[in-house]
């Protein structure tokens, strides 16, 4: 086995790359822009392009690279994409497509299953093989390890868990056509959402008032005392902490690691979430800890990095 790993992490603006070496060590970090124009076409060969020319760079054989590493936004099934929205893809081929542009062996997994393995290997997880990766931003993503090994599913959706119905009589529909979802109410544009709702039926005074509504904002008043945030805070983590629990009394998780915006506001998010937990999960699964991610945007590719470890530890 080659001693050096590229993790490869495609977002919809940027692709982030790192060349690792075995012990999880990055040794060089990088980014190329991603060129979704045209269905995404130019998105593979150019991050093959980059590879080639950093093997070059550094004098690197074809066998001193164990394996490229790759995270994307979509559901993957045995290296196939099947869609990929962000990145105008239908049905892709990364897996083979790579290996032919690169003569190097490729894994590739969905980026917040990935993602997880990265916060478990060397972030917020360290010290736990069972854990629910929760990232709060712009949507609510999930990745699960259940025996230090990933749970991708039957069809590469495991782990979505953004989209599980939590509340009814919701009329605004999700990203994914339906109503009620997670997303809607523990992502950085639910709790925004939350705000805007509590603020229009309270009279309540509130710093909030007047001014952007923003996770980071809500967060900062609830830290200064204001009454409202801290209302709209108890309403945002009963929400997730139920969410939570719905995760926990099925996977019996050591962890729930919570990462992504929202998650800048601390320790004091789990405040909020903690006590809807406890309220509504079975009870053998009560024990499961609440920590922070610590990778940051690094945890795919430490995780892209990491699912090449393991398939040629498998191997």
């Amino acid at each position: 086995m080659g001693g050096y790993i590229f993790g490869v992490d495609v977002g919809g603006t940027t692709v982030k790359m790192g060349l690792f070496d075995k012990t999880g060590l990055v040794l060089e970090k990088w980014e190329i822009p991603t060129r979704t124009e045209n269905g995404g076409e130019r998105i593979l060969p150019d991050i093959a392009d980059s590879i080639n020319a950093k093997t070059a760079e550094k004098q690197y054989k074809k066998e001193d690279i164990a394996g490229i590493g790759i995270a994307v936004p979509g559901p993957v099934n045995d290296g196939v994409v099947n869609k990929a929205v962000n990145l105008g893809w239908g049905v892709t081929p990364v897996k083979e497509t790579i290996e032919r542009l690169c003569g190097i062996p490729a894994e590739v997994g969905n980026d917040a299953n990935v993602a997880a393995l990265g916060e478990m290997w060397k972030g917020g997880g360290q010290g736990y093989d069972s854990l629910v990766l929760v990232t709060l931003g712009t949507g609510v993503g999930g990745g699960v390890i259940v025996d230090g090994r990933l749970v991708s599913g039957a069809h590469g959706a495991g782990g979505e868990i953004g989209h599980m119905h939590v509340v009814d009589g919701e009329e605004e529909v999700c990203n994914c056509g339906c109503k009620g979802c997670l997303e809607q109410y523990g992502s950085a544009t639910g709790i925004a959402r939350l705000a805007r709702r509590y603020l229009a039926k309270s009279d309540k005074p509130s710093v909030l008032r007047g001014g952007e509504i923003s996770a980071k904002a809500v967060f900062d008043a609830v830290k200064e005392g204001d009454l409202a945030a801290r209302d709209i805070a108890s309403e945002f983590g009963g929400i997730l902490g139920k969410g939570f629990a719905m995760v926990a009394s099925a996977l019996n998780p050591a962890a729930f690691v919570v990462g992504g915006g929202v998650s800048k506001a601390g320790e004091i998010l789990f405040d909020y979430i903690r006590p809807s937990f406890e309220e509504y999960v079975f009870p053998g699964a009560k024990e499961a800890k609440f920590e922070l991610a610590t990778l940051g945007n690094d945890a795919g590719i430490y995780g892209a990095a990491k699912l090449v470890l393991d398939v040629t530890a498998q191997g």
